[in-house]
């Protein structure tokens, strides 16, 4: 099994996951079939909230089902690439019924020191609320699928020990790199890649809000702290992600307070001190203002 149950009893409502390979102890990279990870686990637990530690890639290939991603349902269909990072939230694909969705697809598990470090693919490995899923036409899914399949078979070559196993080890590294490039030349929900420029700002920017959204909430503040015009950040912002830098920073304040809501017993105004709100009623107003329902509703709807 490759995710591990480490989370507390307390908290029914998440399953917290931490990386483990079966097959190949030491190997931060696991391939399976979509049917295995049926058989692996339970119906109660498939059904459960996860949150695994490490990456989660998915490429549907035939079957339909809805999947859940940080709290927004994610279609599943022929085409369909899912990217779960480290840290968000999940629930594994599922029919109309509930039950666990008949799908055929390919799994890419892996760690996050796993795949070489490039400019490029840090895109899409190292923001946590980057996009999450892409309909491919029918020519990305096919690139895909062969990305996949070739990296199914170098990983299938892979024996720990053996005379080969350092180099196969790093032929497994570089056919990962390439399925995130590739990943990384889709375009996002604001249309093409940004040109390098904005790419650049808007990577900053996604370091210093991951660092810093629950002492810094205005635009203008991280503009400064980057060195940048305010103007400038929401371009890059807006080419990466179709949302001005002020849209970014409320929506993962919100997401935070969601993740605490629903998977953390903690109080609201606990809640609300920890994301650095200087009174729970302005937490609770800002909340209500971003997500439709009070706090307290939220959680009560998540359990």
């Amino acid at each position: 099994m490759a995710m591990v149950e480490t989370g507390q009893p307390s908290v029914p409502p998440v399953l917290e996951r931490g990386y483990r390979n079966p097959t190949r102890p030491g190997l931060g990279l696991e391939l399976l079939a979509f049917a295995d990870l049926r058989r692996r686990l339970p119906g109660d637990e498939y059904r459960r909230v996860h949150r695994p530690d490490f990456h989660h890639l998915t490429l549907v290939h035939r079957g339909h089902g809805t999947a859940m991603v940080d709290f927004v349902d994610r279609p599943c269909r022929p085409g369909t690439l899912l990217h779960i990072r480290p840290g968000q939230v999940q629930r594994l694909p599922t029919a109309a019924d509930g039950t666990p969705a008949d799908l055929d697809a390919t799994l890419v598990l892996f760690t996050p020191d796993f795949p070489p470090r490039l400019p490029a693919t840090a895109r899409v490995t190292d923001d946590p609320v980057g996009p999450a899923a892409w309909q491919l036409d029918p020519a990305d899914h096919d690139r895909f699928r062969h990305a996949f399949a070739e990296l199914a078979r170098e990983y299938g070559a892979y024996t720990a020990g053996d005379e080969d196993s350092e180099i196969t080890r790093e032929l497994l590294r570089q056919l990962l790199a390439a399925v995130l490039l590739r990943t990384a030349r889709l375009p996002g929900p604001g249309g093409p890649a940004p040109v390098p420029a904005a790419q650049e700002a808007y990577r900053l920017f996604q370091h210093e809000l991951e660092r810093s959204f629950t002492t810094l909430r205005q635009a203008h503040e991280y503009a400064d702290r980057l060195g940048y015009s305010l103007k400038t950040l929401n371009r890059a912002c807006r080419r990466a992600t179709g949302h001005t830098a002020k849209q970014l920073v409320d929506a993962r304040v919100v997401l935070e307070a969601k993740r605490l809501l629903a998977h953390t017993d903690l109080p609201v105004a606990a809640v609300s001190h920890r994301l650095g709100f200087t009174e729970p009623t302005n937490f609770s107003k800002f909340f209500t203002r971003e997500a439709g329902v009070t706090p307290g509703v939220f959680r009560a709807d998540q359990r």
